[in-house]
């Protein structure tokens, strides 16, 4: 895969040579939320005598009116009048999660506007943080509400919303889309992701075989052992996860930072890029920690009305928490990893499934735990069977899926240039060139038995 990583060369006191993105810590997260930003107009604006007041509006229309979404923020202020004024609490509901969208979406694009003038390193920091930050403030209000099955569903349903279905939607449409094209991705990136997703499946198997291991303890003492070891275990767990996802930020930010960089072409890209930031860093910060509020507000309000919608709707707070959460608090970003994969750019889409699924299950999930630990509430990382397994189906899937993808694009039908180039290279190892060629053999003409029997001459 062609990179746009050049030599990095000292120029007028800055490095020369970073791409765009590792310049100012774009990740695949704030490429896929860009596909929904729109250019502003400040003609208008311009015209403002007052300078003070005149960078208010332009940071408004940035910010408010910088985004296609910008048609959901009256959401903000319907949820929250319903709350207060007594609204059905089903509405109330329904429009916090609603508005939640535009928010996710908007807190990307500041993250990625502060990094601007932080660096590289600080703003993948803040991005890796604030990532996933309308599940972790979600979570942290259930907590507190001692609402633990709603934090684990609803962690669960992220992991599986972006394995499942954003991904494997990002896979369909781009084949769809890119028929004649041959679609490729940096199996390295997609590598480390599925390592590090087994890595939290291995902590989750942990403490539920440990439960089933103990379930022949006939006196309740024992079994009130059994719980307080599964606990101490997924604490220990999550603390071990949380050491190796600093790990991977290291890996990703610093040691192989071009891995992890997300590609951009702006030929034929409608996304423009600019060098240069269109809010200042105090303003910056000042919108995030707004935006952050906000989100907290109506996180609060989600936790506090997900029972009431569940008995009036007739759907279980199961389904609301592992569908309806994650699909709709992260509907701009899933929207624009299936765009990018229209575009034919599946390392965005891949870096955008993957790498909030590994946020969620290496950063969120046991800071969750470490979180309920110190508020004195007992979450384990024991997610029950059918969840665990799910949740394994889901990454195991994932891992051969994409080593399928690779696998079919290495054994693609070769051209008689391309024919002739393998057996110059080959020349040495015959037998690697009879695979090759057997492998063409199975996968585009079915003729297993010449396979079997050895290739013809004429191939």
């Amino acid at each position: 895969m062609a990179s746009n990583q050049e030599t990095w060369l000292p120029e007028n006191g800055n490095l020369k040579g970073l791409s765009r993105e590792m310049r100012h810590g774009r990740t695949a997260h704030n490429m896929s939320s860009s596909s929904l930003r729109k250019k502003s107009d400040i003609t208008l604006i311009s015209k403002v005598p007052c300078n003070l007041f005149r960078k208010f509006l332009a940071n408004l229309q940035e910010v408010i009116l910088g985004t296609k979404l910008s048609v959901l923020f009256p959401a903000i202020f319907l949820a929250i009048a319903a709350r207060y004024y007594g609204f059905g609490r089903p509405w109330v509901f329904a429009l916090s999660l609603l508005a939640l969208t535009p928010l996710a979406e908007r807190v990307s694009f500041l993250t990625e506007q502060i990094a601007y003038y932080t660096g590289p390193t600080v703003g993948g920091l803040l991005n890796a943080t604030c990532g996933n930050v309308t599940e972790l403030i979600i979570a942290i209000f259930a907590l507190a509400q001692n609402k633990i099955e709603v934090v684990k569903y609803s962690l669960l349903g992220s992991v599986l919303s972006n394995l499942l279905l954003v991904l494997g939607t990002s896979l369909f449409c781009g084949g769809v889309a890119n028929l004649g094209k041959e679609q490729k991705y940096d199996r390295r990136q997609a590598d480390v992701n599925s390592l590090m997703l087994l890595l939290a499946l291995l902590c989750h198997l942990l403490p539920l075989l440990f439960r089933f291991a103990a379930a022949g303890a006939a006196s309740s003492s024992a079994a009130i052992d059994v719980v307080g070891s599964t606990l101490n275990l997924s604490r220990a767990s999550s603390i071990v996860m949380l050491i190796a996802y600093t790990a991977y930020l290291a890996f990703q930010l610093w040691t192989h930072r071009q891995l992890f960089e997300a590609q951009e072409d702006s030929d034929d890209d409608d996304v423009t890029s600019d060098e240069t930031p269109v809010i200042g860093f105090c303003s910056g910060l000042v919108w995030l920690v707004g935006m952050t509020l906000i989100i907290a507000l109506l996180s609060e309000f989600v936790v506090g009305t997900i029972e009431d919608a569940s008995d009036s709707w007739g759907l279980s707070v199961s389904f609301l928490s592992i569908i309806l959460l994650p699909i709709v608090g992260n509907a701009a970003e899933h929207a624009g990893a299936i765009i990018f994969a229209f575009k034919n750019k599946l390392d965005i889409s891949l870096g955008v499934a993957l790498g909030s699924a590994t946020q969620i299950a290496m950063f969120v999930v046991p800071l969750c735990v470490v979180v309920a630990w110190i508020m004195g509430i007992k979450m384990d990382l024991n997610f029950n069977l059918l969840e665990t397994g799910s949740l394994a189906l889901a990454i195991i899937a994932t891992s051969f899926t994409l080593q399928a993808w690779d696998n079919i694009q290495d054994t693609r039908e070769y051209s008689p240039s391309e024919k002739e180039k393998l057996n110059q290279q080959y020349s040495h190892d015959p037998f690697a060139l009879q695979q090759i060629e057997c492998f063409n053999l199975l996968f585009f003409h079915f003729d297993w038995r010449t396979c079997m029997h050895g290739l013809p001459e004429s191939y």
